[in-house]
């Protein structure tokens, strides 16, 4: 058992360019993949639909039996990385890591049906299929960069978001008592003003909604400049974050395979 365990492990973690195995396994998952992606859109097209709904349906369902399937061994061999060697809390920290939390998302839609859920929230839940492209991260360098990067830069960002937050919900509160009597429509209570919070703090400005009043427009000024420096804040924070990583592969790059020291340019 413990034989077969290493083998499929190989197979789906391991990237070994000479493993035929593993490049054939990885080739099938990234076609159904992008196959996956190619039906979840052309089934909202209604004729396409239409004359296709059943084998959108089939190629869902075993679509999904693979990917439960490959979750399922990943799981269970997850214990052969060092990382998550303990076979409960390792299994626990591998489950919330962003690639398990992508492959989990990517089958989690199918099976909500099975739950007491309102069927409008269905429906928009059913988007997260989506997430099956996200899948193919793991096989593309960069994209398993960016991945690290928000992982590593995650207290960060939670941090800087929840700040945004705060200043969405004073600027629209205060803006909703200052226009609320000039604009009882377009200002009629806080989460209204909210619309025009994200569109000034983000200084897109759809101009759909605005004060009129002296004192709420030179608020929406103050506003619209703070929101530049604040939205700016977490692309910094990701840039950092590339720096950090494309600084840490260059040195795994010219550092000796089996002493770790750097090796000469």
């Amino acid at each position: 058992m413990i034989q077969v365990k290493k083998v499929i492990h190989n197979i789906l973690e391991v990237s070994d360019p000479d493993d035929k195995f593993g490049k054939t396994f990885d080739i099938i998952l990234i076609t159904l993949i992008l196959l996956n992606v190619a039906a979840l859109v052309m089934e909202t097209v209604e004729p396409v639909n239409a004359v296709m709904g059943d084998f959108f349906f089939w190629f869902e369902f075993y679509s999904v039996i693979f990917f439960s399937i490959e979750y399922i061994l990943r799981l269970w061999t997850i214990t052969l990385n060092p990382k998550y060697s303990h076979p409960v809390t390792g299994r626990l920290r591998y489950m919330v890591s962003a690639i398990a939390l992508i492959d989990l998302f990517a089958i989690l839609p199918f099976f909500m049906p099975f739950f007491r859920i309102d069927l409008r929230f269905l429906r928009i839940f059913r988007v997260f299929r989506i997430f099956r492209l996200l899948k193919v991260a793991r096989y593309f360098k960069a994209l398993n960069l960016m991945i690290r990067v928000f992982e590593n830069k995650k207290e960060e960002l939670i941090m800087m978001l929840t700040f945004i937050l705060f200043m969405l919900v004073l600027s629209a509160s205060l803006m909703y008592y200052i226009e609320n009597a000039a604009q009882p429509e377009a200002f009629a209570s806080i989460p209204d003003a909210m619309w025009w919070g994200i569109a000034t703090l983000t200084t897109v400005g759809y101009g759909d909604v605005y004060p009129i009043t002296p004192l709420g427009q030179l608020l929406g000024a103050v506003i619209a400049i703070l929101g530049i420096g604040f939205f700016a804040l977490p692309t910094g924070i990701l840039a950092s974050g590339f720096s950090e990583e494309v600084r840490k592969n260059k040195e795994k790059t010219n550092s000796c395979p089996h002493c770790g020291k750097e090796l000469p340019e």
